[in-house]
């Protein structure tokens, strides 16, 4: 689907129905140009965690690749399931889960016969305690007004000690303009402004929104959601990786973070 307006950009409240809603519409009407764009970075069955390309090979966020072997694992926001083919080749038993009907098609066009459910991450269709590992790799949690309902749903389907392991675009780059120019190297807003981001149509409904939450919040919401923080990792920005990626380029990362990635446990 083509759309025929021009969004407006604005920061305003947004909450749970219609952030849900926007995500939904937008990755269907943007998984096709998503795939096109990033597709060979992200690979067909390669797991990395943001645009520097911190890859779970060599990070081992989710813990000892042994321990992978005969793991029951949810990726949530999984899109076309790259990091769950990963999973797979490694021994594990993944799930992708993903709101977008059309990313989902396109993880059956890859292929792989990796079990798929579409589903939003607020309200999880599985029972508790079904899984040794939860992931995902910018999925959901920027999108979603309330995180720590869906941390909560995570901690429900996770068996005890399993770890929840998720990254989203790192907080201080808020307080910057997304571009990957000199010119989002100055500040221009306020880091503590949590309004949310959102694109309205001409009727001023959302058509896509992302919430902004410091530091502080996301340690608060990971306790909050009944986890305990292992680690936060803020990949640097390789040598060898020259792309630009949206707001997300050498010439910053080299200077600011672009992303988190946060370590959790479910202790019991």
């Amino acid at each position: 689907m083509i759309q025929d307006f021009e969004p407006e950009a604005t920061r305003r409240s947004a909450g749970d129905a219609e952030s849900s809603r926007a995500s939904r519409g937008w990755w269907d009407r943007n998984a096709d140009e998503y795939q096109t764009e990033h597709g060979a970075f992200l690979g067909d069955d390669r797991f990395v965690w943001g645009p520097e390309g911190l890859d779970e090979a060599e990070a081992g966020l989710l813990g000892p690749a042994s321990l992978l072997k005969g793991a029951d694992v949810l990726e949530i926001g999984a899109g076309a399931a790259q990091c769950s083919r990963w999973l797979a080749a490694q021994g594990a038993r993944p799930v992708a889960l993903d709101l977008s009907h059309r990313q989902l098609q396109h993880a059956l066009r890859i292929g792989g016969g990796i079990p798929l459910v579409e589903a939003d991450a607020g309200s999880l269709p599985f029972r508790d305690e079904s899984f040794d590992l939860a992931c995902s790799a910018y999925g959901a949690v920027p999108f979603v007004a309330d995180p720590v309902k869906v941390f909560r749903e995570v901690r429900r389907v996770l068996r005890p000690g399993g770890r929840w392991v998720f990254s989203v675009t790192h907080p201080l780059r808020w307080a910057f303009p997304d571009e990957p120019g000199p010119e989002g190297l100055s500040v221009s807003a306020s880091y503590f402004d949590r309004t949310p981001y959102v694109e309205q149509d001409e009727r001023g409904r959302a058509v896509y929104v992302e919430h902004h939450r410091t530091i502080g919040d996301r340690v608060r919401d990971v306790v909050a959601g009944g986890f305990r923080l292992i680690d936060l990792v803020e990949p640097e920005w390789p040598a060898w990786n020259s792309q630009e990626w949206g707001g997300w380029s050498p010439l910053r990362g080299n200077l600011i973070p672009g992303t988190a990635v946060f370590v959790c446990v479910r202790d019991e």
